[in-house]
């Protein structure tokens, strides 16, 4: 063909010789748009490496460097893209994706200044939860490398195991037996067989075992040969920002979505829109893929206010098992095992059986306070030449003998406790009913929730179904003004108060 022909059928259509410097424009106008539909925590994370390879016949070529990323855009974003490049480029009908070798020669890749606007805005502190720390930090920790039963997964910085916290190691009581179960159906699992429980969610107060348990399933499930990765809300947070630092969140979230077992400690920790949502997304691959996740917290899932709530509700979709409060028989049982193991490096250090009993009397906290019990009655053993006596330990310990703390009540507690005393069902205190039957109750519930718990007055709405924060307001003077004038109501009142805080 000569060269009048050439321009002939380039002003036919201009797309099938269009310069190579004309395409690239036009591609850089369609990221800026897709960037401005997507928001910039989205795009930043799925099209910084998507490169435009041509545009053939009214067909725009793509090419990715991975099979998953390949699979996400074609599945979520491939109507985006459609309607973005026909805006820009006009005569585009369809849009092929296919995935390039390491050593390809680059295409149209979206405009530098495009995704580095989009990167450092997807990881601002603000937007992404405050972490307390210079942008710096999570440069130089960087695209983080953990082993995982021998395999390599890039990108993951997991949260490192410690050998002791075993199941051989975990001592169980009623308080902690159902968990322990559900853990041990867990980390028996088999690759290839349906999770027991997915997910598996454990809630307990500080100091109740939940980090032991996570880590002994996590043992458990790595001499089966199973792919797992232990991770703190800490470690899953500053990954996901070096990811994001390093441009490599698309091997961030591979490497999460490729292993067989995740296990995620201290969710209530778990701040930030973009770092939520992504957490949200691994989750959710993780689920719809069969595979098993283990969260822990100290709270149930509804209670994690910070967290999306559609996060929430998949994590309150699977097994909820609360570690309770150590009882005097398990206290007693965690005792002797410290100071059988406190023995074997001192062979002098004796306890009576009347200072243990003491001592797993009066801590009644959790188990670090038991253990800095023992610390404590092997210092004074090793000064004191005299066995120890009670008076003796009650000075060795008396730092961690505190004033027990108040029971923390329940909103939950609050409306089952109120409903039976007023003989109507938690459901009708929930309900829109207006009757008088049904107001009282509820209002005295919401009275209650106010003066025993921390929850703001939108959040006791929302848990009364949905109500607004003026209902709580006008709920909570009603009744402080009819108990000033009702010796009946008061004394309703206070005995509802001693029988939540018991």
């Amino acid at each position: 063909m000569d060269q009048s022909a050439q321009i002939i059928a380039a002003a036919a259509d201009p797309r099938l010789v269009e310069p190579r410097h004309d395409l690239a424009e036009s591609w850089r106008r369609c990221c800026k748009r897709l960037c401005a539909e997507l928001g910039e925590d989205v795009f930043s994370s799925w099209f910084g490496r998507v490169t435009l390879e041509s545009v053939e016949g009214g067909r725009a070529h793509f090419s990715v460097p991975t099979r998953f990323l390949k699979s996400w855009i074609e599945s979520h974003y491939h109507e985006r893209i459609l309607s973005a490049l026909a805006a820009e480029l006009g005569g585009v009908a369809s849009i092929s994706i296919s995935v390039r070798s390491a050593g390809a020669a680059p295409g149209l890749q979206p405009a530098p200044a495009t995704v580095h606007a989009c990167a450092a805005n997807a990881i601002d502190p603000a937007r992404a939860g405050a972490f307390h720390a210079p942008a710096a930090a999570y440069v130089a920790r960087g695209a983080a490398r953990v082993e995982v039963v021998g395999q390599r997964l890039e990108a993951v910085d997991g949260s490192p195991l410690d050998r002791r916290l075993t199941f051989a190691s975990f001592l169980v009581g009623r308080p902690n037996q159902l968990a322990f179960s559900a853990a041990q159906r867990v980390a028996d699992g088999r690759v290839g067989e349906p999770p027991a429980f997915s997910p598996l969610y454990v809630h307990a107060a500080v100091g109740l075992g939940k980090t032991h348990l996570l880590q002994a399933i996590a043992h458990s499930a790595v001499e089966q040969g199973r792919a797992v990765v232990y991770l703190t809300a800490e470690k899953f947070m500053y990954g996901f920002v070096a990811a994001l630092q390093a441009q490599t969140a698309i091997a961030f979230k591979e490497a999460l979505r490729s292993i067989d077992l995740l296990i995620f400690d201290d969710a209530q920790f778990l701040q930030g829109r973009a770092i939520q949502a992504e957490f949200g997304h691994a989750l959710n691959a993780l689920l719809d893929s069969g595979r098993q996740v283990v969260v822990a917290a100290d709270r149930p899932p509804s209670d994690l206010e910070s967290l999306d709530e559609r996060v929430r509700s998949r994590l309150a979709g699977g097994l909820c098992v609360e570690m309770a409060a150590l009882d005097e028989p398990l206290r007693t049982k965690i005792l002797e095992a410290r100071i059988a193991a406190a023995r074997a490096q001192n062979p002098h250090f004796e306890v009576s059986p009347a200072v243990l009993a003491f001592v797993a009397h009066s801590i009644a906290t959790n188990g670090r306070d038991l253990e800095g019990a023992v610390n404590r009655l092997l210092a004074h053993s090793i000064v004191g030449q005299p066995p120890l006596s009670v008076e003796a330990a009650e000075i060795a310990i008396r730092d961690l003998i505190r004033a027990r703390e108040p029971k923390r009540v329940k909103i939950e507690e609050i409306q089952k406790l109120v409903a039976s005393h007023y003989s109507v069902t938690r459901a009708d205190i929930l309900s829109s009913r207006r009757t008088a039957t049904v107001v009282k109750p509820r209002q005295v519930a919401m009275y209650l929730a106010k003066a025993l718990t921390l929850r703001s007055l939108p959040e006791i709405g929302r848990r009364f179904g949905g109500r607004d924060h003026t209902t709580v307001l006008h709920a909570v003077r009603k009744i402080e003004g009819l108990s000033a004038s009702d010796s009946t109501l008061r004394e309703e009142l206070e005995l509802l108060k001693r029988m939540l805080q018991e």
